[in-house]
């Protein structure tokens, strides 16, 4: 059985790092893995998508729409946006942030009201203040991994895989900082 993840955000939130991590504790575990990552304008705060799929055996790694088990969105407007990616039964885990995008920088647009709301009518919505754990971490940057954690818990991957991984992957400088958010993700 295949298990489809989208993994959403804007340019600088994390989303490639979170998706290392996922794959790699995933191949660790004996999965086949396949990643794609699609890029908007990261490099300005753009929307930022990466396809996680794993199982037995994966031929390629893009998720169409309905095909996402999980939906892991940094963003709330993110998560919005991805919803239609979403698989009958499945979840979108979601930061409670919002980042507006230029639009709404520059007056163009209001940034969408009750987004939460909206998506809670329609599909299992995991909201999740990712920033404040962060924090709590040691680093607001550290956001993405706390997310990791929310996630991992709803796995068949043990706990002590997903560390492992996370001290292989992180660089040494910020690895305490985001053991401590992915335990505290874990722990929400």
């Amino acid at each position: 059985m295949t298990k489809n993840i989208m993994i959403v955000g804007v340019g600088g939130q994390g989303t490639l790092l979170a998706s290392r991590i996922l794959g790699n504790t995933v191949i660790s575990h004996g999965y086949d893995v396949k990643v794609s990552e699609v890029h908007g304008m990261s490099q300005r705060g753009g929307s930022v998508v990466t396809y996680v799929k794993y199982g037995d055996k994966v031929y390629s790694p893009i998720i169409g729409r309905g095909e996402a088990d999980i939906i892991l969105a940094f963003e709330m407007l993110e998560a919005y946006r991805a919803m239609p990616y979403l698989k009958k039964g499945g979840k979108i885990i979601v930061n409670t942030q919002k980042i507006d995008p230029m639009p709404v920088i520059t007056g163009a647009m209001e940034y969408p009201s009750d987004l939460e709301r909206k998506m809670s009518e329609k599909v299992c919505v995991i909201p999740v203040d990712a920033l404040s754990a962060a924090v709590s971490a040691g680093n607001q940057k550290s956001v993405n991994v706390v997310l990791i954690g929310v996630m991992a818990k709803s796995t068949d991957i043990p706990y002590d895989k997903w560390r492992d991984t996370i001290k292989a992957t992180v660089p040494e400088k910020f690895l305490d900082v985001n053991l401590k958010a992915f335990e505290l993700g874990y722990n929400l």
